[in-house]
């Protein structure tokens, strides 16, 4: 054994990496030292705050030291357990995997302890499907981790928004939170006039966070970059940073909002709560109260006599008709930010799927909507040359090839139907390729790829999780964007709430790009099945063929003796 592993805390026998006293000191004193460097990134104090501020300083110098310090464990980690194998053996895949586990361990240790933007840092890793998988799997459990503030602590951001207690602004203020997130929690409220509202409140101390946050994340990404050049994610900050103040900016969840329903105003099953304005400001929102139950929660669907399989599909719809149609989606579409209402005065759908927290949203330039429009109908066509030039123009260069995989889960020339997984010698030889890809190559086409494909990549992950959850099959998820592919290319000017009000001319030409593209597709289906059909019958005839001859062989074995006699 290396001397530097046992010094460092690795079991010699299992190779797992354990922290000793002298690996903790050593540790500890990198992680105080690394930190006096992030913290002076941090604004000077007022000095009329400064028991506030002194504490809020006090706090950031521990969250980033616990941050420096998970960060040295890691990095240990990785280092020591790898040094010994051969980068190309399957004893390095293996221990990676190890190593990988572990450390999204610590992180989610981390963010649990440090909460606030590290909850979001962790919720962020983990929608992100091309990661890997160890990560994806352990920092998911984040989504619904966020605990509830002392209202005592709360009340200070109305006094310092609106200069007035919670009890003064509204009729009835119920200071118990009905519903928390890594940012904000929501109360029940009433208005003076008696209307229903929920309140969302964003938790005091955060803009001083921020900055403190953003610095630790900024030089550890920095520092993983030095120390791993193959996982170059340094990229990831700014735009998490971007994302962060989009969130921590109640207004423009407002605008979002409205902007929503306003696109959908056409559409009956989506609802979007109505922005009370005058009482919003960047860090109190006030908006019409929504009852239901969540997205993913099909034992109470099934319970309001709510198809769960029909909710999947309205909701892919709903997504699908942003993304090809209106050049803009909601950004963060986890079950938590997703309810469905009962609406028992309607047949079909007998449900509203009631959307929440517009913060974070993401604009689609003109060519990258048509760009991935285009993609879609390659896919489904099996046009190999309009998707590579669909590729090109989306960022994704040698990996195109891979996007109908990573949307479909069949390459382009798969024999499975559309909708159903590969072959187990397809999936075999697609192991096989992805397993010599390095963390440069991901790190490297991540980084390269525009942020709203990106946007589209997470997106797609949750609405999937949250279709499988329900029972919905891949294909209905796959025809809803194949339908909304045609009729965003349809569209000659992006914004129009609908197809119908662009016209009819329009919108037929949509339809009947759609019926064609459906015939392709059925008729592929039919072809693919019925070779399946006619392997199976030319197998059980050859199976049943040879058990014949083998009838009359014997037979006329034992015809030979009795003719000689």
């Amino acid at each position: 054994m290396f001397p530097i592993a046992t010094r460092w805390g690795l079991d010699n026998k299992n190779m797992s990496f354990k922290i000793t006293k002298s690996s903790f000191e050593v540790i500890s004193l990198v992680a105080a030292t690394t930190n006096s460097f992030v913290i002076t990134s941090v604004r000077l104090l007022s000095s009329d705050r400064l028991m506030t501020e002194t504490w809020a300083a006090g706090q950031g110098l521990l969250r980033s030291t616990r941050a420096v310090y998970t960060f040295a464990v890691n990095t240990i980690d990785y280092k020591v357990s790898l040094m010994r194998y051969d980068p190309n053996s399957e004893e390095y895949y293996n221990t990676r995997d190890q190593v990988h586990m572990r450390t999204a361990k610590r992180i989610l240790k981390l963010c649990e302890t440090n909460r606030g933007f590290y909850i979001k840092a962790g919720q962020f890793i983990a929608s992100m499907q091309h990661v890997p998988k160890e990560f994806v799997q352990t920092l998911s459990v984040l989504q619904d981790k966020a605990s509830f503030w002392s209202f005592k602590l709360m009340e200070q951001v109305f006094q310092e928004e609106f200069g007035k207690s919670a009890e003064e602004i509204y009729g009835k203020f119920d200071e118990t939170p009905i519903a928390a997130a890594s940012l904000a929690q929501v109360h029940h409220a009433f208005l003076k006039d008696g209307q229903e509202v929920a309140v969302k409140v964003q938790y005091p101390g955060l803009q001083r966070q921020f900055e403190t946050d953003i610095a630790t994340m900024a030089f550890l990404s920095k520092a993983i970059a030095w120390l791993f050049p193959d996982y170059q994610f340094e990229w990831m900050v700014p735009e998490f940073e971007k994302n962060l103040l989009r969130e921590l900016d109640f207004l423009q969840e407002a605008n979002n909002a409205e902007r929503t329903a306003k696109s959908f105003a056409h559409k009956e099953g989506i609802l979007v709560p109505r922005v009370v304005k005058d009482l919003t400001t960047k860090r109190i929102l006030t908006m019409e109260f929504m009852e239901g139950c969540k997205i993913d929660d099909v034992q109470a669907l099934e319970k309001a006599g709510i198809d769960p399989v029909q909710v999947a599909q309205e909701l892919v719809e709903i997504f699908a008709e942003m993304i090809f149609c209106h050049g803009y989606v909601h950004g963060d579409p986890h079950p938590g930010n997703i309810l469905v209402h009962k609406h028992p005065g309607r047949k079909s759908p007998n449900f509203d799927i009631v959307l929440l927290d517009h913060g974070l949203y993401r604009d689609f330039d003109e060519s990258f909507r048509l760009s991935y429009c285009r993609l879609w109908r390659a896919i489904v066509l099996l046009d190999s040359d309009e998707l590579q030039e669909a590729g090109r123009q989306l960022g994704a260069g040698e990996f195109t090839r891979y996007l109908p995989i990573i949307f479909t889960g069949r390459g382009m020339g798969s024999k499975s139907e559309l909708g159903q997984a590969m072959s187990a010698e397809e999936q075999k030889v697609l192991k096989e390729e992805v397993r010599r890809f390095t963390m440069a190559d991901i790190s490297n086409w991540m980084e390269g790829l525009p942020r709203e494909f990106l946007t589209i990549l997470r997106t797609d992950g949750l609405l999937r999780s949250i279709s499988n959850k329900l029972g919905a099959s891949r294909r209905s998820r796959l025809i809803a964007y194949v339908k909304y592919a045609v009729a965003g290319l349809a569209i000659g000017v992006r914004g129009e709430p609908s197809l119908q009000a662009q016209g009819w001319l329009v919108y037929t030409r949509a339809q009947l790009d759609y019926i064609y593209l459906r015939l392709r597709l059925e008729v592929f289906d039919l072809v693919y099945k019925a070779s399946l059909l006619y392997g199976a019958l030319l197998y059980h005839w050859n199976s049943l063929s040879t058990q014949i001859q083998q009838v009359v062989k014997i037979e006329v074995l034992i015809q030979v003796p009795l003719l000689t006699v």
